[in-house]
């Protein structure tokens, strides 16, 4: 993230009058993963596209501490899984605060049907989903295995909006061993066109219900 956007995010916390409460993790937290929690506390709303698992900001904390720690690539970060799994369930706060963010999740079905140890796991992560999808701020599409090719196979993104700042929106990406913000006003256009793409591609949010619905019953 550069100087010009970290500024302006840290003039919008100040105005708001809020100390972000992760300073507190800064042994735990790399400076990376502390700017994409900055970006979620300041943003109004979140749409976010995810091949592979759920998202952070839907996640139980057994299904967080599952994948946290399977998919940690050091024992620095198994030393922390507890920390970390604390993190994540502290960011979803921006979905329940006074002025909750607006979140559009679309997250492809494979994710919802992946093995762990104990399908417990997976049946109350699938419950959390649906019964965040009753808040009126929180909207999850499906992303069907069977289809055709689209636009989202080229990788998951998070695209973060400012309401009128606008000209702060930014887009996260994740790979294995790093996070790229995108800021050109360009690209983070053309990812939010994709995004409009991806939602005429899935399951409406009604059907995406009934499906997670299906999956969960077969756990």
């Amino acid at each position: 993230m550069d100087d010009e956007l970290r500024a302006a995010l840290l003039d919008l916390t100040k105005a708001g009058s809020q100390r972000g409460w992760w300073h507190s993790y800064r042994g735990v937290l790399t400076p990376v993963y502390e700017d994409l929690i900055s970006l979620e506390a300041e943003a109004s709303s979140v749409c976010m596209w995810q091949m592979g698992t759920i998202p952070g900001l839907l996640q139980t904390g057994d299904y967080a501490r599952e994948f946290i720690r399977t998919t940690a690539m050091s024992d620095g970060v198994q030393a922390k899984v507890d920390a970390l799994v604390e993190v994540r369930l502290a960011r979803q706060a921006v979905l329940t605060r006074e002025r909750p963010v607006d979140l559009w999740a679309i997250i492809a079905e494979a994710a919802l049907r992946v093995r762990v140890k104990d399908q417990g796991v997976m049946r109350e992560q699938l419950s959390r989903l649906l019964a965040l999808s009753q808040r009126p701020n929180v909207n999850v599409q499906i992303m069907p295995s069977d289809t055709p090719p689209h636009i989202g196979q080229m990788g998951s993104y998070t695209l973060l909006g400012f309401g009128d700042h606008n000209d702060l929106d930014v887009v996260h990406t994740e790979t294995l061993t790093s996070a790229v913000y995108v800021e050109d006003r360009t690209q983070v256009s053309a990812y939010r066109d994709g995004f409009g793409r991806l939602q005429a591609s899935a399951l409406s949010v009604e059907a995406s219900m009934d499906r997670m619905t299906e999956i969960r019953d077969q756990l």
